[in-house]
C-alpha cells in the first residue's frame, strides 16, 4: 500500500525507474525509507528491522541504487521502491541505512552523504547499522554524537573525532545507530519510540 492520496510513476526507456509519491501529513509521519546496498547488504538486519517496523503499522519502502534488485549477502532478492537519485526527506520521517559487507562500498557516496545531511537538518530520524555508520561519519552527521558501528570500522568514526561505544545500539537525538544484526531488533524499535514521540 502507497502512503498518501496518489502516486505516479516515472518511465525512461521501457523501465520503470523511479516511483514519486504525493504524501498527506498525517500518513508521511508513518514512513521510514530504507537504503539499501544494490549487493551484499545484510538480510537479517533488513527483514527484521522491516518486519517491526511494518508490526507497528509504519510504512516501509526501499531506496537504491540499483534499477533491478538488490542482492543481500545470502542471495536474497528485494526489489527498490525508489531511486536513489530521486529521495526527498519531506517525503519521510526518516531514513534507514541498511548495512553488510556492500555498504562499505557507500561509504564515500557524496549522494548519500548529501541525502543524509538534508534529513538531519530537517529533523527526521537518521538511523545506520552495522557498516552504514561509517555513511553518517563521513557525512558529518555524526559529529559531536555519540555513535557506535560494526566493531571493524571502528576507526573510521574515531579518527573522524567521534565518541564511539563498543555497545549494540545509541540514540541521541535523532540519530540512531547500531553495531550489527545482533542488535536489529533493538535498533528498529529505537525506531519506533521515536516516531511515537
Amino acid at each position: 500500500m502507497y502512503p498518501g492520496n496518489s502516486f505516479f510513476i516515472v518511465i525512461n526507456n521501457n523501465y520503470i525507474s523511479s516511483i514519486k509519491f504525493r504524501f498527506n501529513i498525517q500518513v508521511h509521519k508513518k514512513s521510514i525509507l530504507i537504503f539499501l546496498p544494490s549487493l551484499h547488504f545484510s538480510g537479517a538486519e533488513f527483514f527484521t528491522i522491516k518486519r517491526i517496523l511494518e508490526e507497528n503499522n509504519i510504512n516501509t519502502f526501499i531506496a537504491s541504487d540499483s534499477n533491478f534488485l538488490c542482492v543481500s549477502e545470502t542471495g536474497q532478492k528485494v526489489k527498490a521502491d525508489v531511486s536513489l537519485f530521486n529521495i526527498h526527506e519531506n517525503n519521510f520521517a526518516g531514513i534507514v541505512f541498511i548495512g553488510g559487507s556492500g555498504a562499505r562500498n557507500y561509504w564515500d557516496n557524496s549522494l548519500l552523504h548529501k541525502t543524509a545531511v538534508r534529513f538531519n537538518k530537517s529533523k527526521k530520524i537518521i538511523a545506520a547499522i552495522c557498516s552504514a555508520p561509517v555513511i553518517l561519519a563521513k557525512a558529518g552527521v555524526l559529529n559531536g554524537i555519540t555513535s557506535t558501528c560494526f566493531y571493524e570500522g571502528r576507526m573510521e568514526l574515531i579518527n573522524r573525532g567521534i565518541d564511539y561505544k563498543d555497545t549494540p545500539a545509541i540514540l541521541k537525538g535523532n540519530i540512531i545507530t547500531a553495531n550489527g544484526p545482533n542488535s536489529s531488533s533493538i535498533f528498529a524499535e529505537s525506531i519506533v519510540e521515536l516516531l511515537s514521540r
